[in-house]
């Protein structure tokens, strides 16, 4: 059987990174993380930040030095979830907010690892997750 039990990111400095994100999405950093391997937890698959020395960012959305991933968050206030977001750190690229207050907005981690924050119109959120309009 095949299992996801980690997505890892390259980074200069896991965690300073491993904050950044642990910040973001309010669960912590794993007591056992170090200088070379960071996690953050979610349920069976761990967000994980190894460190890389000759890391080089991408620039996104330069093809030369692509996105190569990227996160999507869904949020309630896309406003207020922003203003937290720069206040940890990011930097915002990108909006393809509408003016009803739907779509995303690209942002970057501190080191330049892109990431969105989504708000897509009819999705209610319940304590499984999000439960998206017509899907079923």
């Amino acid at each position: 059987m095949l299992r996801l039990t980690d997505f890892i990111i390259d980074c200069p400095d896991t965690m300073a990174l491993a904050g950044f994100y642990s910040e973001l999405t309010g669960r912590p950093v794993k007591e056992d993380s170090s200088p070379d391997w960071a996690g953050i937890r979610f349920g069976e698959i761990e967000l994980a930040f190894i460190r890389v020395d000759d890391h080089r960012a991408p620039q996104w959305p330069d093809t030369e030095h692509p996105k190569q991933f990227h996160l999507d968050f869904e949020v309630d206030d896309i406003e207020a979830e922003q203003a937290r977001v720069l206040g940890l750190g990011a930097t915002l690229r990108q909006d393809f907010v509408g003016p009803e207050g739907y779509g995303w907005r690209i942002y970057t981690d501190p080191v330049g690892h892109p990431f969105c924050l989504c708000r897509n119109k009819g999705v209610v959120w319940t304590d499984q997750g999000p439960v998206w309009p017509g899907r079923g």
